[in-house]
């Protein structure tokens, strides 16, 4: 029986895990996840009666097997659609249409997080919830790796490895793992290397509902302090009628600035942009709100695919958005189903 050890239980991990399950069923997975969620920055929240994603907005279908494992292999039960357009705003908050609509725009009626439960709950995986692994070790003697987590805990041995962190908290581990191999420092370089932008996020409930045509707006010209606000009532079953509930995200160098701010302050912030920009006064006084910082939320380029590759020969296996090369929720999903595939074919 082959051991498989997954750091991170974001979407690529579950759609690498479900692939080894399916392919493989005699292989062991452990999944290690320091939150108490599943999904990563897929991530739903629940408050009385809303249901909000407040991390990746939705799912698109740019990828044919992406669309394939949501609208068939998987239950599409509770599976949303959708269906109003994405419009855009400049510098200046003028609003106006133009974002390709063609694409589909998917969520859940429970939430973006149903994707990773959805996986998971299709495998025989063990998922041990927050649980931050501190210490990566390639064992010499068994030519297999073994994780310590936070409190002291050893797990493994692994035959194979799979890490999905972002690329900054993968590289801090690889920086720090026990594995005399020159190969170490190459990929600590390479991962170190990718850049993200962090996000910060204000979601914001009122008592009406909004009159405008559009689900949501973007920044294309990147210069407004907002980069995103969506409506989360144009998804069915998250918001009751007659109601409004905004995420706004703040664009990148905002998030970076205002990352250790008072939240309260830079929610009141965000609201006044989302009054400005949508030209409703309303907005500014929200009757109920919540926040989010996203530190390494977008990765801005993909990493150096040399080093990753050859780390496969130690059974070592990266994953996410940031080795696809897109910050986008299926290009992770992707990636998970490649990286799947890959170790499947090795064991």
């Amino acid at each position: 029986m082959t051991d498989v050890g997954i750091v991170g239980a974001g979407a690529g991990a579950a759609a690498a895990a479900f692939v080894i399950d399916r392919t493989v069923p005699e292989a062991d997975v452990t999944v290690l996840e320091k939150s108490g969620g599943l999904c990563g920055r897929a991530a739903t929240r629940r408050h009385d009666d809303l249901t909000y994603d407040y991390g990746a907005n939705y799912l698109k279908s740019d990828d044919d097997r992406v669309v394939e494992l949501i609208t068939e292999t998987l239950d599409d039960e509770g599976l949303v659609e959708v269906t109003e357009p994405v419009y855009t705003f400049d510098v200046d908050g003028a609003v106006s249409p133009g974002r390709d609509a063609d694409e589909h725009k998917w969520s859940y009626r429970r939430g973006l997080t149903q994707i990773a439960k959805r996986l998971f709950g299709r495998t025989d995986a063990t998922v041990h919830r927050r649980t931050r692994v501190e210490t990566v070790r390639r064992t010499s003697a068994e030519d297999a790796w073994e994780l310590d987590d936070a409190d002291g805990e050893t797990h493994g041995p692994f035959d194979r490895l799979l890490m999905n962190p972002p690329a900054p908290q993968t590289a801090e581990l690889l920086r720090t793992a026990e594995w005399d191999d020159p190969l170490r420092e190459t990929l600590v370089d390479a991962v170190g290397g990718v850049e993200y932008g962090s996000v910060w996020t204000a979601v914001l409930r009122y008592p009406f509902e909004l009159d405008v045509p559009y689900y949501a707006l973007v920044n294309t010209d990147k210069e407004h302090a907002v980069g995103w606000i969506s409506r989360e009532e144009c998804k069915a079953g998250h918001v009751p009628d007659g109601e409004t509930l905004l995420v706004v995200q703040a664009n990148g160098a905002w998030s970076t600035e205002h990352y250790e701010d008072d939240p309260a302050g830079n929610v009141a912030a965000l609201a006044d942009h989302a009054a400005d920009i949508i030209g409703d006064d309303r907005l500014a006084d929200p009757a109920w709100t919540d926040h989010q910082g996203w530190r390494y939320a977008l990765p801005e380029a993909g990493v150096d695919g040399g080093p990753v590759d050859s780390a496969r020969d130690a059974g070592l296996y990266l994953l996410g958005d940031w080795v696809a090369g897109e910050g986008r929720l299926h290009a992770a999903i992707a990636n998970g189903l490649d990286v799947g595939e890959r170790v499947a074919y090795r064991i």
